[in-house]
Formats: C-alpha cells, sequence, structure tokens
C-alpha cells in the first residue's frame, strides 16, 4: 500500500490536476500492480461502494500539440482506439470490462474490473503445466471471447498467457487491446504487431514481402494454438533464444509433439492444435469451428433400463475409487534409484520440478532435446531469488523414496 504523501507527489505531478481530481474524488488509488513504457497500473477503490478496481494511467504527455512527436500521437491514438474497441466488446464474460474512464491532454485513466489471480502466465508458471481436463475450460472460455470479437469485426493481435487475466472464479478475461483493430469484411491488414513467439506466418510474411496478401482475424487462432500447446505442456512450440531461427521454425510451421511431454496427451488435443497451427490460414480452424471440435465434446451414452443390481455394485465401486483416491495422496510414490539416473526426464513429477526450477532461475522457456536452449542454461547465472523457494523445492525431494 501506497501512503498519502506518495499519492500527494503523484499528482502534483500531474500538468492537468482537473482530471485527476476527478479521478481521486471517485477513487481512492493504492499499491501500483504493474508498469508498463508509458503506463502504470495501480489498485484503487471506488469511495463510494469501497469495490475494489484496476486503474491504468497512460502517460501522453509527450504528445503536445505542434510538437510533431509521431510516437506520442500514436500512443495516443491507440489509447483512444483500445477505448473505442473495449467499449463495443462490452458485456461479454470472458474480455475485461472497462467501467470508467478520464481523459485529458496528458494522462488517460481506465479504471478496468480487478482480477485477483493475475495473468495466466504466472499461473503457469506456479504449476508449470496444466491437465487437459483444465486446459479444456480455459480454451473454451478463450474460443469462445474470440468468435465474439470476430463478430464484431475486431482482431486482438496480441494474445498470449500474459494478456489473459484470471478472476477470482478462475475464469479468463482477455485484455490489452493496445495493438486490437476493427477491419471491415475482407479487409487485410500489413503492419507488424504482437510478440515474437505468437506471431502467425501470414503476418510475418505481411512484413517481409511487399507482394504479401496481408492478414486478417485468423491470427488470432494461431495464437489460441500456441496458448494451446503452452498449457498441456509448458512451453510453447516455437520458442528458440535466438530470434531469428524461431521467425523461421513459425514460417515454416515447424513444431514437434516431443516425448515424454506429450506421450500422455490425447490425440483429440494434438489434433486441434494442428488444425490451429496452420501455415496457410485459409485451411485453419475459426473460433467456432474450434469450439465444435472433438476435443471439447462429451461422450453421450443412450439411457439404460434402470438395474438395481448393477447401481449398486456400481456405488460400491464408486465408493471404494473414492476411498483410495482419498488416501492416495498420502501414498509416497516409489521411484527406484536406478530410474532417475538413466531417465529422470521420463519421471513426470521431476521433469515439473526441474522445468519450474529452470524457468524461475533463467527466466525464459528450455525445451527438451534441444542442445542449444539447454546450452543457455550455462551462459547465465543463477538468480539469488531462489533461495526463497528452495524450502519449497526440499519439502518435494523428501515426498521421494528412493529405492
Amino acid at each position: 500500500m501506497v501512503g498519502r504523501a506518495d499519492l500527494q507527489e503523484f499528482e502534483d505531478h500531474l500538468p492537468d490536476k482537473d482530471v485527476a481530481r476527478g479521478f481521486y474524488a471517485k477513487y481512492e488509488p493504492k499499491e501500483v500492480l504493474g508498469r508498463g513504457v508509458s503506463s502504470v497500473v495501480r489498485l484503487c477503490v471506488e469511495k463510494e461502494t469501497g469495490r475494489e478496481y484496476a486503474a491504468k494511467i497512460i502517460d501522453i504527455s509527450d504528445d503536445e500539440s505542434g510538437g510533431g512527436h509521431q510516437n506520442s500521437f500514436t500512443l495516443y491514438q491507440a489509447s483512444q482506439r483500445e477505448i473505442d474497441i473495449l467499449r463495443l466488446v462490452d458485456g461479454h464474460h470472458y474480455i475485461i470490462k472497462l467501467y470508467d474512464v478520464f481523459e485529458s491532454s496528458t494522462y488517460i485513466f481506465l479504471v478496468f474490473e480487478l482480477c485477483k489471480n493475475g495473468e495466466l502466465f504466472d499461473y503457469l508458471t506456479n504449476v508449470v503445466t496444466l491437465s487437459e481436463k483444465r486446459t479444456k475450460v480455459i480454451m473454451k472460455q478463450l474460443f469462445e471471447a474470440v468468435d465474439y470479437l470476430h463478430q464484431k469485426r475486431v482482431v486482438h493481435r496480441d494474445l498470449k498467457p500474459e494478456n489473459i487475466l484470471l478472476d477470482d472464479n478462475y475464469n479468463i478475461k482477455v485484455t490489452d487491446f493496445g495493438f486490437a483493430r476493427m477491419i471491415a469484411p475482407y479487409e487485410r491488414l500489413f503492419d507488424l504487431c504482437g510478440t515474437p513467439g505468437y506471431l502467425a506466418p501470414e503476418l510475418l510474411r505481411a512484413s517481409m514481402y511487399e507482394n504479401a496478401p496481408g492478414y486478417g482475424q485468423e491470427v488470432d487462432l494461431w495464437a489460441c494454438g500456441v496458448i494451446m500447446y503452452t498449457l498441456l505442456v509448458g512451453f510453447p512450440p516455437f520458442w528458440h533464444r535466438k530470434q531469428m531461427i524461431m521467425l523461421r521454425n513459425i514460417m515454416e510451421g515447424k513444431y514437434e509433439f516431443c516425448s515424454p511431454e506429450w506421450d500422455d496427451v490425447t490425440e483429440e488435443a494434438k489434433d486441434l492444435i494442428r488444425k490451429l497451427l496452420v501455415i496457410n490460414p485459409m485451411e485453419r480452424l475459426n473460433a467456432n469451428q474450434a469450439l465444435k471440435h472433438p476435443f471439447f465434446l462429451s461422450i453421450k451414452t443412450q439411457a439404460a433400463k434402470f438395474n438395481a443390481r448393477k447401481t449398486f455394485k456400481l456405488a460400491i465401486v464408486c465408493v471404494r475409487v473414492l476411498i483410495r483416491i482419498k488416501r492416495y495422496k498420502y501414498t509416497t510414490e516409489l521411484i527406484s534409484l536406478e530410474t532417475i539416473r538413466t531417465a529422470p526426464y521420463k519421471i513426470k513429477i521431476l521433469r515439473k520440478m526441474v522445468d519450474g526450477c529452470a524457468f524461475r532461475i533463467y527466466h525464459h522457456w528450455v525445451k527438451h532435446g534441444d542442445v542449444q536452449n539447454r546450452a543457455a542454461l550455462f551462459e547465465n547465472r543463477p538468480k539469488m531469488d531462489l533461495l526463497r523457494n528452495s524450502s519449497q523445492d526440499e519439502k518435494l525431494l523428501h515426498n521421494l523414496q528412493c529405492y
């Protein structure tokens, strides 16, 4: 929490205090939640109701009239476009809601709903990988949000786990519409924007070749495929520490379902990813088609005649299963020392621990089987903040009894 002196100092530095006073009259700012290149996000409380919100404060003070600062002008225009798009798509369950806007010539205050569980990226970093069941829930919500955006003729262009928030119930909220655009039917875009690991091949071609046909809403579905891949195994499909190699892999659609990470993933999940990570955007699934994929369909059984004896036997089996499941978490998994020596990465619990520790130390993805990525581990010095997490790792190792 910040003190009143800090808030007063922040307010004193605002060239246009009228807007600042209007914001402060309705909301009480608290601690900083995040920072960007030209913006800061603060927790704020509505004074009348006590409800908590997230306020994004965008600094456009360099956009002076007659100054000719093209970059500042672009920032102001992008902020206005983001506000227009947020108002256009308002009301969807899985899209961030904009509650209030305060605008002046120097600052823009955007008041959003607060998602207390933070970014999907941070959540994934903590758990390393998600189960197919959990991935199915998140991806279904994401496709519904993307389908709604595309119906409104909006293309997001920067979908990634960092731009997906989790609310109190761990439902997703798509956010950060700074690169979003409203496009007309059959309109094609050519500007390069987004995050390298999630860029679609046609977007890269549009920025490289003069005769490229451009790109449209299909780029969002490519990004969804990258996100789904990342959720299931804990690293993205095209990541490489040399960015040019990564971009070449994207252009060629070069990725793999490597072992052992993908050994336990169903064919339905892999098939959906294959149909999203398609180089030709015209052959790529759209959001509505993705929602109808077998990965999201539950198996329906025909109603059978009631049988009391079979029902009673089934109930007994269910009770026994529940008792075993309840006891399972207290049962120590036995792993032989020989297995750990020969193939430790094939053991899921060890693999998650190794990947989690590697990400916390080096703060980037490390793909199994990539010699160059593994070599990158030895080019950095371990971060001292890992010591804070050592007790948790020691506890996990203590639960492994090796024979």
